[in-house]
């Protein structure tokens, strides 16, 4: 029979439901990190995590559903970062180049999700409406800004806002894919903060 004390400690050391959730999150990353989604199995997602196949199952029900919470996690942190650079659309002179890098810095610290996601994206209507839900409200966020450095004269008015914004956002989302997948031609990753910030002040100021 099991002494008491032994069976508290084997229960004490099991994995939590959020640890589990967690860990089979961490799993993913590091191995994204050397493989494509497609190379990865779900046997080797579990084990890398301490679990069992099954006990994958009760969290996601694919490697896409793993993908989809890291991509939204990742989305959260820009989120973050990016507000604390320009919280208010009416503050006078947006840092655009910290803006930016806080895009280049944040994809490339997860840099196997970003890759993931942009394979994923042609496949995962999840993982796609997800990204297009963030570009939208990331377009939207830029638009008023702009919007608000036109009418106090600082930018030349001509191209509406939102249009100018969405061209911006959807240049730095094609070019950031370029670099971190490596996809020809490409900007190399040390230049492209400064070579789309220099972009987007031409667009938007002129200069």
């Amino acid at each position: 029979m099991t002494p008491p004390a032994a069976a508290r400690g084997r229960r004490s050391a099991r994995m939590s439901g959020d640890e589990r959730e967690r860990a089979i999150l961490a799993a993913a990353e590091t191995l994204l990190a050397e493989r494509t989604l497609d190379e990865i199995s779900i046997d080797e997602l579990a084990r890398a995590a301490g679990i069992s196949r099954p006990t994958f199952y009760f969290y996601f029900a694919s490697k896409d559903a793993v993908l989809l919470q890291l991509l939204d996690r990742v989305i959260a942190e820009v989120d973050r970062r990016g507000a604390e650079v320009i919280p208010d659309p009416a503050a006078p002179s947006p840092d655009f180049a910290r803006a930016i890098n806080v895009f280049v810095e944040v994809f490339s610290e997860h840099r196997g999700v970003t890759v993931a996601t942009v394979a994923a994206r042609l496949t995962s209507p999840a993982i796609q409406a997800l990204w297009s839900d963030s570009m939208q409200r990331w377009v939207d966020h830029v638009a008023a800004v702009i919007a608000v450095e036109q009418e106090r004269g600082a930018a030349p008015r001509g191209i509406d806002p939102a249009h100018l914004s969405t061209a911006l956002n959807t240049m730095n989302e094609q070019v950031l894919s370029a670099t971190f997948t490596g996809t020809v031609p490409f900007v190399p990753e040390n230049e492209v903060g400064a070579v789309l910030h220099t972009t987007w002040r031409r667009a938007i100021y002129g200069t």
